[in-house]
């Protein structure tokens, strides 16, 4: 603890959080047992204040509940790490590179909308519209473990405002999640087998960043893995940056090798996660949203493009432990 200030630091935090979950299951309990004994009370004494009140402190902890149900599906060991997501525009063309932006978008807008910091990594414009890829850090609470939902190809259905004759468009992007990963995690990659890049940045940030060869990418031979960072002032930091991504997606790549290996000692397929969507979006000729894996169905497709994604979080979390459940 005191040789390593950020050890130490990451687990006083995690002691924080611990100290603080304790807590909260203390005060609800200790709200169960005063509803216990107000129920007692109306039994011998019934009054109709506090039947209403008793009726609302029900509510509450009803939805109190439904909350800490939730966190105890947080089973990843990574769920409390930064998310590392990135965004690619997939099959459409201009669309589907506007379509790339509208998610990008609607998980900035969600991420504020829980207080989450945010942290782009790199961002690559369209050539007419929208963006080609962008990748960006998330920190907040449970933040891989809520976003790794998001995993995936989305698919989007409307009528395409690029198209003269305003007909019907499919589009598709992919959603990539992986957790930053601390230094300690064993995690061996050979130097040779990566290759470093520079250029100039294209993106926004003044003078400095389009003059000099301060943007790095990184490709992983083995793998063909390439993170690209292009968001920090100086090269150092932007390899630092593009290290620390590259280091989150090969272990993602190692636990699915993990994950394919115990299923195909079990029997089992695993669905592919590339090439088939896990989600709709409908904005014609009917509005709605619709996630194929867990049923999850909302018709405010508006909202949920606004950031409004925790249903279909909730709806993952819920379904991959029934899953897991099944399969264990």
């Amino acid at each position: 603890m005191w040789d390593d200030a950020k050890r130490a630091a990451s687990l006083t935090q995690a002691a924080a959080r611990l100290r603080s979950e304790l807590s909260d299951w203390a005060t609800l309990s200790r709200r169960v047992a005063d509803a216990e004994d107000m129920a007692d009370l109306l039994d011998v004494d019934p009054d109709e204040a506090m039947l209403a009140e008793l009726a609302g402190e029900l509510k509450e902890m009803d939805e109190d509940i439904r909350q800490r149900e939730i966190d105890i599906l947080y089973s990843d060991p990574y769920s409390d790490n930064p998310a590392i997501v990135g965004v690619q525009s997939g099959a459409g063309g201009t669309d589907s590179q506007d379509w790339a932006l509208m998610l990008l978008r609607m998980y900035l807008r969600w991420a504020e909308n829980h207080k989450f910091t945010v942290e782009m990594l790199e961002e690559s414009e369209g050539e007419e519209a929208g963006i080609k890829s962008a990748t960006f850090r998330v920190e907040g609470l449970h933040a891989f473990g809520r976003l790794k939902a998001e995993r995936g190809v989305h698919r989007l259905v409307r009528l395409s405002p690029f198209d003269a004759a305003h007909r019907r468009h499919t589009s598709f992007a992919r959603v990539e999640v992986t957790p930053e990963i601390e230094d300690d995690i064993e995690l061996e990659i050979d130097t040779d087998d990566v290759r470093t890049d520079v250029y100039r940045s294209s993106g926004a940030g003044g003078q400095h960043v389009n003059k000099t060869s301060s943007a790095v990418r990184l490709t992983h031979i083995p793998t063909g893995t390439v993170v690209t960072c292009q968001n920090e002032r100086s090269q150092m930091q932007n390899r630092e940056v593009a290290w620390r991504v590259l280091r989150s997606r090969l272990l993602a790549l190692q636990q699915a090798a993990h994950a394919q290996k115990i299923a195909d000692l079990k029997g089992d397929s695993l669905p592919a996660e590339w090439g088939s969507q896990i989600r709709s979006y409908v904005l014609h000729p009917y509005t709605m949203v619709k996630d194929h894996r867990t049923g999850v169905e909302v018709s405010q497709a508006q909202a949920v493009l606004e950031g409004a994604v925790d249903p279909f979080i909730e709806g993952y979390l819920r379904w991959s432990a029934s899953e897991a459940a099944v399969s264990g």
